[in-house]
C-alpha cells in the first residue's frame, strides 16, 4: 500500500503502484519519461513536446486548460498527473471519479525536487528519482559559484503580449530569476502574472534588461521594438520559456543555460 499526501494537501492511499498514467503537464511528462515511466504513460496533452516523438505514440487527451474527457476516461488510467497553475479547478472537477488526480504546486525548487522525490515514491522510481535530484543539487551549487560575482540587474519577464503581461512574485519563474541576481521589478506586485500598462515601464522600475520569452507567447523583433522604446536604456532579450518556467529535470538543462544568458549581458 501507498499513502502519500500531494502538494495541495490531498491524502491518496494506492492498493499497487499506479501503472497507467494520464499527464496533463509538459514538464512533468518530461519528467515521468526522465524517471523511467514512459512506457506508463497512456495519455498527454498537445503540448507535451519532450520526448519530441511523444505525442506519436500516445494518446493526446487536449491541451493544458481544456481537455478531452471522454478519451481520458477510455483510457482506464489509474492516476491523473496535474498541476494547480497549469490545469484548472474546471478540470479536476470533471476529472474527479476516474482516477486519483495527483496535483504538484511548484513555486520554489525546494518544491521540485520534493515533486520528484513523490513520483520516486509513488511509481516505485526511489533510485532514479534520487539521482536526478542529486543532479540539479549539483547543477545549482555550480550555478550559484558561477553568479556568486555577477552583478544584479534591475529586469521585466514578459509571457504575454495584448495584454502585456509579466512573471510576478511566487512564481517558478520569479524563483529563477532571483538565483540568477536578475532583481525582477515587478516582484511587489499581489498578482502572480500582473498586467501591465506598457508606457508606465519606467514608473514601475525602468527595467535594465527586458526578457521576451518564447512560450506562451512567441515574441518576434516587432514586440521587442515596441517595448523597448518604452524604456530608459533597456536590453532586451529572447530567452528559452522552457528554461525559466519548466520544472523537473528540465531545471538541469536550464543551469547550464542561465550560464550562455550571463555571457551575453
Amino acid at each position: 500500500m501507498i499513502k502519500l499526501i500531494d502538494q495541495i494537501g490531498q491524502e491518496h492511499i494506492f492498493e499497487n503502484t499506479p501503472k497507467r498514467i494520464v499527464s496533463l503537464v509538459p514538464s512533468q511528462t518530461e519528467l515521468l519519461c526522465d524517471l523511467g515511466l514512459e512506457e506508463q504513460i497512456v495519455g498527454v496533452t498537445k503540448f507535451c513536446v519532450h520526448p519530441f516523438y511523444l505525442k506519436e505514440i500516445k494518446e493526446v487527451i487536449g491541451g493544458t486548460k481544456q481537455v478531452h474527457i471522454d478519451k481520458i476516461k477510455a483510457l482506464q488510467p489509474d492516476i491523473i498527473i496535474a498541476n494547480k497553475e497549469e490545469n484548472t479547478f474546471e478540470i479536476f472537477e470533471e476529472l474527479k471519479g476516474i482516477c486519483p488526480i495527483w496535483v504538484t504546486d511548484i513555486v520554489s525548487l525546494d518544491d521540485n525536487n520534493q515533486m520528484i522525490n513523490d513520483f520516486g515514491v509513488l511509481f516505485n522510481r526511489r533510485t532514479d528519482a534520487k539521482k536526478w535530484i542529486d543532479k540539479i543539487k549539483f547543477a545549482q551549487k555550480d550555478f550559484m559559484n558561477f553568479v556568486k560575482d555577477k552583478p544584479v540587474y534591475d529586469v521585466a519577464y514578459f509571457i504575454w503580449r495584448n495584454p502585456f503581461m509579466v512573471a510576478g512574485n511566487n512564481t517558478f519563474i520569479n524563483e529563477l530569476l532571483k538565483i540568477n541576481k536578475f532583481s525582477n521589478i515587478y516582484a511587489n506586485r499581489e498578482e502572480r502574472y500582473p498586467e501591465i500598462i506598457i508606457n508606465r515601464i519606467k514608473l514601475d522600475g525602468d527595467p535594465e534588461l527586458v526578457f521576451l520569452s518564447s512560450e506562451p507567447y512567441p515574441f518576434k523583433e516587432e514586440h521587442a521594438f515596441e517595448i523597448g522604446r518604452h524604456t530608459h536604456h533597456g536590453k532586451t532579450i529572447f530567452v528559452d520559456g522552457e528554461m525559466f518556467s519548466w520544472y523537473g529535470t528540465r531545471v538541469v538543462k536550464a543551469f547550464e543555460y542561465f550560464k550562455i544568458i550571463h555571457s551575453r549581458l
